[in-house]
């Protein structure tokens, strides 16, 4: 909260402002800004006619004059397609009524509200579960992995979201984003929870952790993404699955009980 933010009783209470992250507009010249920090929201204004879409849940608030309609999004296909991302079956269509026509999109988790701007026939792959909202214009399909075996035992890198211009859509990432530009043929190799999106022309393959020891003891799991160029690839800092795996030691168990870790800590307070 701003250090300026004063409340005298019986006046007016004005709360500060929050933080604006970005701001600009998008392909299709809807006004937007992110705003927040570590839980972040997008605000858009559309003009008359302008046209979002969403996957259901995702809306936060809107204003009047903003039109809703809760579809399949490409029909049985589309809907098919989406049990495989992990998104909702349905999708929902938001058209402005009239000229500044106002709509938000929160985070479900600490991290960034990324805007990314399409041209035609431009496209990114980004992690399951990272789309927020898109213009019309852009086309959201899946993107498998050519080898299924490694893919499914490679956990969630199986599975991606391919996003195809022209338009602007809004992906969530987990953490903070760090990007890398990968020469031809130059390689990285990820942890499959913090690959946040890449460019079409990125490699993208799994293998197996090399070593008995490291496979036993090294604690990364079975499996490495790897990477390869020529392209830019961005990686998440705070996966949610890995976020989750620190807290679940803490949580209660069936018998009523926290794990080791809870117990110590209950110990210290008793």
């Amino acid at each position: 909260m701003s250090e300026s933010y004063t409340n005298i009783a019986g006046q007016r209470l004005d709360m500060p402002d929050p933080n604006v992250a970005i701001a600009g507009k998008t392909m299709n010249g809807a006004n937007f800004k992110v705003v927040g920090t570590t839980l972040q929201a997008v605000i858009l204004n559309m003009q008359r006619g302008q046209h979002f879409y969403s996957e259901t849940g995702s809306m936060s608030w809107m204003s009047d004059y903003v039109n809703m309609n809760t579809n399949m999004g490409g029909g049985l296909g589309g809907l098919f397609k989406r049990t495989f991302t992990g998104e909702s079956l349905f999708v929902v269509d938001y058209v402005a009524e009239r000229d500044n026509a106002m709509i938000a999109f929160s985070s479900d988790f600490p991290g960034k509200i990324v805007p990314i701007n399409l041209a035609a026939g431009q496209a990114m792959i980004a992690q399951k579960g990272s789309f927020l909202i898109a213009e019309k214009s852009v086309n959201l399909s899946i993107h498998f992995r050519k080898q299924l075996g490694a893919g499914l035992f490679g956990g969630e890198g199986f599975v991606l979201q391919k996003f195809d211009g022209p338009g602007t859509f809004f992906a969530c990432f987990d953490g903070e984003i760090v990007e890398y530009t990968l020469a031809q043929g130059e390689r990285l190799k990820v942890d499959t929870g913090h690959v946040a999106m890449f460019e079409p022309t990125v490699h993208y393959d799994i293998e197996m952790v090399k070593g008995f020891k490291n496979l036993l003891f090294g604690g990364e799991g079975l499996f490495f993404t790897t990477l390869t160029g020529p392209g830019r690839v961005w990686l998440q800092t705070m996966p949610m699955a890995k976020l989750a795996g620190a807290i679940r030691q803490y949580m209660p168990t069936s018998e009523g009980k926290t794990s080791s870790a809870g117990n110590v800590i209950g110990d210290i307070f008793n």
